[in-house]
C-alpha cells in the first residue's frame, strides 16, 4: 500500500483515504487507528483531532460510500429507462457496479458492523440511498390499486437483500464463488420471479 501522506491541511479526508486502503487490503476489522494514522504521515494522537476513533473513521468512510452509492441508483433510476421495470432493473445493476467499483466504501458501508446510526451523517446517507430504491418500487407498483399494492418498503428491501446476497456470493469474489453465470443476469432474473410473484409483471407466456 502506497503511503499517501499528509499535506495542506486536509488531515480527515487523508485518512480516510488511508483508512480506504486499508479496509481494501485488510478489512474493516483488520487494521488499527495508528496504521491508518501512519499512512497518512501523521501521529495517532493527531487522529483525534477529526475522529474520536476507529469506528467513527470507518463510518465516515461508510458516508462516503453512501454518497456515491445514493448518486449511482439515482443516476440509474432516472437515465430515460422506458418503463418503470427498466428503471428498476438499472437501480439494481448499479448496486452491482458500487460493490465492484467501490469495493473499501461498500465494506465499510455493509460489513464493518458498524449501525447504520453510529452518526447522524452516516444515518443520513443511508436513507437516501434507500429512498431512491423505495420510489424506483413505488413506480413499477403504480398499476396496482392502492388497496391490493404491496408496501413499495417491503418489496424493495427483499431487492436490496437480494442484491446483497449476488454482490456477496458471486459479484467480488470472496468469500462466495465464481457463478455459473453473470452476477447482472442472476439479479436480473431473480427480480423478474419475485416482481411475478408480488403481481406486479405478468407471468411469462
Amino acid at each position: 500500500m502506497a503511503k499517501r501522506g499528509y499535506h495542506h491541511g486536509n488531515l480527515r479526508q487523508a485518512l480516510v483515504e488511508a483508512a480506504l486502503d486499508l479496509i481494501g487490503e485488510k478489512g474493516p476489522q483488520g487494521f488499527t487507528l495508528s496504521e491508518a494514522a501512519k499512512a497518512a504521515g501523521v501521529t495517532p494522537a493527531a487522529v483525534y483531532r477529526h475522529f474520536a476513533g476507529r469506528e467513527d473513521l470507518i463510518a465516515e468512510c461508510a458516508v462516503q460510500g453512501y454518497a456515491i452509492f445514493a448518486d449511482l441508483m439515482d443516476y440509474a433510476f432516472n437515465d430515460g429507462k422506458p418503463s418503470a421495470l427498466a428503471a428498476f432493473e438499472a437501480v439494481g445493476r448499479a448496486y452491482l457496479a458500487f460493490a465492484r467499483r467501490h469495493p473499501a466504501h461498500y465494506m465499510a458501508m455493509f460489513e464493518s458492523g458498524i449501525s447504520q446510526n453510529q452518526t447522524p451523517e452516516l444515518a443520513a446517507g443511508a436513507a437516501r440511498a434507500n429512498a431512491v430504491l423505495e420510489r424506483a418500487a413505488n413506480a413499477l407498483s403504480q398499476h396496482i390499486p392502492p388497496d391490493k399494492r404491496p408496501p413499495a418498503a417491503m418489496f424493495s428491501a427483499h431487492i436490496w437483500a437480494m442484491s446483497h446476497g449476488v454482490v456477496e456470493l458471486f459479484a467480488r469474489g470472496a468469500p462466495g464463488a465464481r457463478a455459473p453465470f453473470p452476477p447482472e443476469d442472476l439479479l436480473e432474473s431473480g427480480i423478474g420471479i419475485y416482481l411475478r410473484g408480488l403481481g406486479l409483471l405478468p407471468p411469462d407466456r
